[in-house]
């Protein structure tokens, strides 16, 4: 097997760790056997100041990089709405020519989607600027909630340590599995968080006031996943019939109360899951009720069964 060249563009206002983060992965890939070199380039060749600060060195230009398997582009603070740093798109769209697979790293999907790279593909970035990804760029599919979203080619990734998610599935897909474990063990992350998973907890992400007829509702079936929480036991404890409720769900929350209750429960077999209960297990106390259910409720959400969610966190938790 060929080496696989992964060029990493820095530029002036990068994150240090949109940079660091996906390095560091490859590098102890490559240094664990794993047919990698990692590079890193900037626009004219000069150290870069990061966001942070601290001055960063580069191997050279842009236009001087040879071999180049994938292209990584980290995001920064100033992407989203600022002016691109001279010399970064010319850059980016020379590379990814050459490139079998472009990824970003947060906002650095705004540099792919200004290159033309998103055009007509899904895409994700950091939860705080997706909405203006999809304003500025409505021939692409936002999905704001995801932490990477791979379309053909082309990856890109939320926040900071979605970038080690993705680097993380990036390995396994190249090396296989044992080798993503003993980089994840190394680093001591989880093997990796799939794709679909969302940026946050269903409770963070849900707007919660303090006096309002939802709040006992929100809070119960935060509080007991499994229990029975059809519609009209929902309505019930707020005090209003069942069109009312599902009417105040869908002008405060955005969603149905059924959905709602399934993201809840799909997060508590996520969890159950993650501590090493059996799918069986994690069905019936999650509310999910069967292995089956369980099944479409992963599949539909994250994209893989119940036994492959578990299965990554029990390989990732074995001792060396």
């Amino acid at each position: 097997m060929g080496r696989h060249a992964i060029v990493v563009v820095a530029y002036d206002g990068v994150r240090l760790l949109d940079v660091t983060a996906p390095a560091e992965v490859f590098a102890t890939a490559a240094g664990l056997g794993g047919s990698y070199t990692v590079g890193l380039c900037s626009p004219s060749g000069d150290a870069v100041r990061t966001s942070a600060g601290l001055r960063l060195g580069v191997d050279g230009a842009a236009s001087e990089v040879g071999e180049v398997h994938t292209l990584l582009v980290p995001g920064s603070p100033a992407l989203p709405r600022g002016p691109r740093p001279e010399g970064l798109a010319r850059a980016v769209e020379e590379l990814a020519g050459r490139a079998e697979r472009v990824a970003s790293v947060c906002t650095g999907a705004f540099v792919l989607a200004g290159a033309g790279l998103l055009e007509g593909r899904r895409a994700t970035t950091h939860w705080r600027h997706a909405a203006l990804l999809a304003r500025l760029h409505p021939g692409l599919r936002v999905e704001p909630d995801a932490i990477y979203v791979r379309d053909g080619p082309v990856l890109t990734s939320a926040g900071v340590s979605a970038g080690l998610d993705l680097s993380l599935a990036l390995v396994e897909e190249d090396e296989g599995s044992d080798l993503a474990r003993e980089v994840a063990r190394d680093l001591v992350v989880f093997l990796q968080r799939p794709g679909g998973q969302s940026q946050f907890s269903v409770a963070s992400r849900t707007f919660r006031p303090r006096r309002d007829v939802l709040r006992p509702v929100l809070d119960a079936v935060a509080a007991d996943p499994g229990a029975d929480h059809a519609a009209p036991v929902l309505a019930a404890r707020a005090g209003v019939s069942t069109r009312h409720l599902a009417r105040l769900f869908r002008e405060r929350l955005g969603t149905t109360p059924g959905a709602h209750v399934e993201q809840v429960r799909l997060e508590a077999a996520r969890a159950l899951l993650e501590a090493g209960e059996s799918v069986t297990g994690a069905a019936r106390r999650s509310g999910l009720g069967s292995d089956e259910s369980l099944r479409r409720a992963f599949w539909r959400h994250l994209g893989l069964t119940p036994s492959a969610y578990r299965d990554r966190f029990r390989t990732a938790r074995r001792s060396p």
